[in-house]
């Protein structure tokens, strides 16, 4: 077996991960100066937020998860697995269509979902406006998912980690042209001219990685769907995957409804939904995507200690590089925040309750990617049962918290109850492992280096801390508040690197060699 190169695909995987999240914060940024957090602004997030939730239902979620294992396994004996990839793109695309043009016309009863404390107002008109024009997104996103599945199991990381940049560079570039023709008051109009580009960008994506999996040797296209035996082993695979995500999406469904009934709280959740996203991105989606074809290849090959070894690694460097980043949106969430997105329609009130969800989800970071490194570990064994057993109790709790706690603290209950659960699953989830033996248990190695990994995120912390407070006035002047953000940040890497390597969380000479194959 040609084994995938772990750490060579995450690097490759979250460098344009990257590059897609910093230019969303272009993005967000330029929507925060022009949209604030006014009703234009909260229809389009409800807008763009539908197609993506049911994406994650429908392609990264359930679908990929039952298809990357099963194609990846095909695709190391050998097994057909052109006519097996041809069969899913035409059924996952048939399936879609129809659900579309539905989606569309129940819209109104979608928004009614995702908020129902805007029955009756301004924002409920628009939100299902917008999200008529946005929802065919869901199509091209979805089938996109699929090639990169492909891509990412024949060790092909590259289109698929940079189909995303494509939709953030024409949101961008449909902003600077919003911003030229439209009357800066005219939010309504801008928020129109946003949701038009969402399809388009997607259309993009999709013709990307068509292309890339067609050089790969799979060109795949539209045909009369027809059920086969595989097929149905896929849809008896899914179909635990699909309710657990459909669990997820009403974890985010029970966060809106708290949030609908605050006014700017939506907003507010979702820049700093933005935020810790970054991190989250980079690091635990990268890991996942490369983890999962590597893990069930090596099943297939009988390899054991090579898929220990790769979950142990994988999950080694993303608490390395995620500990610390939680530590950092916890201790200077506000100078984040208020370089970031104060300006404009942006106030220094939204600025204090965005930073306060950040500070929350900030505690929430480890677990949220350690859940990318733990359920590969279910997926590839083709087991998507318990991990929907895992996600019902997770939404049982974080229902309880968010609805419970929302009386008493406001907004933050939504924040707090995705935080908490993000940990109970956690939880369930290295309970589930122990069935798997030594293939899932961690190695002396990591036992070793993740106590290390804390002290040195610990650390850093201290010095963000004292060096907030002295270069606090800095944040205060126009032209000194993004040096003095990049300074923060800078001196937070450099003393977290220079603690870690000093006693021995991490080696960097490591990842040179792992880049170097």
């Amino acid at each position: 077996m040609k084994p995938i190169r772990l750490m060579a695909g995450f690097f490759t995987v979250g460098l344009w991960t990257l590059l897609s999240r910093v230019l969303g914060f272009v993005r967000d940024i330029m929507i925060a100066a022009y949209l604030g957090t006014g009703p234009a602004a909260e229809a389009y997030f409800v807008a763009f937020s539908l197609p993506n939730l049911f994406r994650r239902f429908f392609a990264e979620g359930a679908f990929n998860m039952a298809f990357v294992p099963m194609f990846s396994k095909k695709l190391e004996a050998d097994e057909a697995p052109h006519k097996f990839a041809q069969d899913a793109f035409v059924g996952l695309g048939s399936i879609l269509i129809i659900f579309t043009i539905v989606a569309m016309i129940f819209m109104p009863v979608l928004v009614t979902l995702m908020a129902s404390g805007w029955r009756g107002t301004e924002r409920f008109d628009l939100a299902v406006q917008y999200g008529r024009i946005a929802f065919c997104y869901i199509l091209f996103i979805s089938l996109s998912a699929l090639l990169s599945g492909v891509l990412n199991a024949t060790g092909r990381f590259a289109a698929a980690a940079a189909a995303p940049v494509l939709l953030n560079v024409i949101l961008v570039a449909t902003l600077i042209i919003g911003a030229a023709v439209l009357d800066r008051a005219d939010q309504s109009g801008m928020g129109r001219l946003l949701v038009y580009a969402i399809p388009l960008a997607g259309l993009a994506q999709l013709a990307l990685v068509w292309f890339a999996a067609k050089r790969a040797g799979f060109s795949l296209g539209f045909s009369r769907p027809h059920m086969t035996p595989e097929l149905k082993r896929l849809a008896i695979i899914a179909a635990p995957a699909a309710l657990a995500g459909g669990v997820v999406q009403i974890n985010l469904l029970v966060g809106r409804q708290v949030a609908s009934y605050f006014d700017g709280a939506l907003a507010w959740l979702n820049y700093a939904d933005r935020l810790y996203q970054l991190p989250l991105g980079v690091v635990g989606i990268a890991v996942g995507i490369v983890l999962l074809p590597e893990l069930s290849r090596r099943l297939r090959a009988g390899d054991a200690a090579g898929g220990r070894d790769a979950f142990n690694r994988a999950s080694e460097i993303s608490l390395a590089l995620t500990i610390p980043a939680a530590i950092a949106l916890m201790v200077i969430p506000v100078p984040l925040v208020s370089v970031l997105f104060e300006r404009g329609a942006f106030t220094a009130e939204a600025t204090q309750s965005t930073a306060l969800a950040v500070a929350i989800y900030g505690l929430g970071l480890p677990a949220f990617v350690l859940q990318k490194t733990l359920q590969p570990l279910f997926f590839a064994r083709e087991d998507t049962k318990r991990p929907f057993y895992y996600a019902v109790a997770a939404m049982v709790l974080n229902a309880v918290l968010a609805i419970g706690l929302s009386p008493l603290i406001g907004f933050a209950a939504a924040a707090i109850g995705t935080t908490l659960t993000g940990w109970a699953m956690v939880v369930l989830l290295v309970r589930g492992t122990r069935t798997m033996g030594d293939a899932a248990k961690l190695d002396t190695q990591f036992k070793t280096r993740l106590p290390r990994i804390v002290i040195a995120a610990i650390g850093m912390g201290i010095v963000l801390a004292v060096a907030s407070q002295i270069m606090g006035p800095w944040f205060d002047l126009a032209r000194l508040r993004y040096l003095a953000l990049l300074a923060l940040v800078l001196t937070g890497m450099a003393s977290y690197f220079a603690i870690g390597q000093t006693i021995g969380a991490f080696k960097l000479s490591e990842f040179r060699r792992s880049l170097r194959g």
